[in-house]
């Protein structure tokens, strides 16, 4: 059973910083993609921030030069570093995996519970 677990929501001040993880466990047998999506109440889910298991990373136009995403040694864990914070970031941000797993191989999309960011102006 694959599992992505999410930490670091919270609530801060606009011009504040947070730092989300997320680590993956189970039977993983690679990585392809990992990274960080969030929605507001009302829209669809956008991407923030991927990174690539050779360490290519794409942003969202409205998050580049404020937000940084990087992966532990093994990969398997994934952050988001958020600077300059604005009240338009208040959202759930959710963990995503592209993941080759089970005796097969094959591969498979994982989401995260969710974790609250709150900018308060």
């Amino acid at each position: 059973q694959v599992q992505l677990v999410e930490s670091g929501g919270g609530l801060v001040q606009a011009g504040g910083s947070l730092r989300l993880s997320c680590a993956a466990s189970g039977v993983i047998l690679g990585i392809n993609t990992m990274g960080w999506y969030r929605q507001t109440p009302g829209k669809q889910r956008e991407l923030v921030a991927v990174i690539s298991s050779g360490g290519r990373t794409d942003y969202a136009d409205s998050v580049k030069g404020r937000f940084t995403i990087s992966s532990s040694d093994g990969r398997s864990t994934v952050y988001l570093q958020m600077n300059g914070l604005k009240p338009e970031d208040t959202a759930v941000y959710y963990c995503y995996a592209d993941l080759v797993v089970g005796l097969a191989g094959s591969t498979s999309n994982y989401w995260g519970q969710g974790t609250q960011v709150t900018v308060s102006s």
